[in-house]
């Protein structure tokens, strides 16, 4: 009895060990530089630089589209990098604020190519999450000669399947106490199509109808995005400017089939770029991005490394993603 003891002790403080070497966020580091970029379309996009201006340039792309970056996503990077944070049009500190005009994926292509121009970087790392990786992957197929390695998380590839699971039916069976707060703004008789039901209200000029949507959207994605429900997440994704952006701005791309040639666009033009090293983590139980999203891009890019986090979901402040993704960022650094 005591023999199994003692063999229980040593098996718990083993995992214990292990647990605690997860790797977490570098220090809190505050920008050196940074500005507003005049783009095409009447758009001014901010953009930020930190870390060591002579390091090796990385772009972090944020996701929704419409979320916007925040003074944390600069600590995923060892503060040797030249760590670049943009926010894409219409959300953030870009202005105009929550605007739908002259806002799509090739819009965001070329502001992100006209940054690289600005900053005079020859060729950048590029770490994006979520619609990140879909605008990540899109820059980069458009751009290869620029693009030196790519970072994935959350694998999205804005396919009409996955609008269809995450906002029609599909995730609904997984968190259906969620659902009925998403769906509540929408009648019965337009259910059939949520999309276009909440761009309906998105866009309205009666700006209560407009607030119930976007907080209706954006707090379904914040109670979604993680394993366990995190009450923080949800109230930040339902704060009135961040839901009105997210919502606005997601739903503008979703209901213009994110404005792609084709309905898989990305797999379909993947050999762009299967010659630049790349790594995605992908959480196993994502519910937003389902990992069958990540493994049909690794099944295409059979050079990029998939990193499947067991105990994880969407986010990237989950324990298991965020040492991964800290662990990839830190290997590419050290990379020629």
């Amino acid at each position: 009895m005591r023999k199994y003891v003692w063999f229980l002790v040593l098996i718990l403080g083993i995992f214990s060990l292990s647990a605690g070497e997860l790797r977490t966020f570098y220090p809190p580091i505050e920008p050196y530089r940074s500005g507003y970029l005049p783009v095409e379309g009447g758009h001014n996009i901010y953009w930020e630089e930190s870390g060591n201006p002579e390091g090796k340039p990385i772009l972090f792309v944020h996701g929704g589209p419409g979320i916007g970056t925040d003074a944390y996503h600069r600590t995923f990077f060892n503060p040797e990098y030249r760590i670049i944070l943009f926010d894409q049009r219409g959300c953030g500190k870009s202005l105009p604020f929550s605007s739908l005009d002259n806002n799509t994926t090739w819009d965001l292509v070329n502001d992100m190519e006209a940054l690289r121009e600005h900053l005079n970087i020859e060729k950048w790392l590029v770490f994006g999450g979520s619609w990140g990786s879909t605008l990540g992957l899109s820059y980069a197929i458009k751009n290869p000669a620029r693009v030196e390695g790519l970072i994935l998380r959350g694998i999205f590839l804005c396919r009409p399947q996955e609008i269809q699971w995450y906002y029609q039916t599909g995730a609904n069976r997984i968190f259906p106490d969620l659902w009925e707060d998403y769906i509540a703004p929408i009648p019965l008789e337009e259910r059939n199509d949520f999309v276009k039901a909440f761009y309906k209200r998105l866009t309205s000029e009666n700006s209560e109808e407009r607030t119930q949507a976007a907080k209706a959207w954006s707090g379904w994605e914040g109670g979604t995005s993680k394993l366990r429900f995190d009450p923080s997440l949800y109230s930040y994704f339902t704060l009135d400017a961040k839901a009105d952006s997210i919502a606005r701005i997601e739903c503008h791309y979703f209901i213009n089939n994110t404005f792609f040639e084709t309905d898989n666009w990305i797999l379909e033009n993947i050999s762009a770029i299967r010659h630049i090293p790349c790594v995605i983590v992908q959480g196993r139980y994502d519910v937003p991005c389902p990992i069958q999203s990540a493994w049909d891009l690794h099944r295409a890019w059979p050079e990029a490394e998939l990193k499947i986090i067991p105990d994880a979901g969407h986010a990237a402040t989950e324990p298991g993603i965020l040492d991964a993704l800290i662990q990839t960022t830190d290997s590419f650094l050290q990379r020629n």
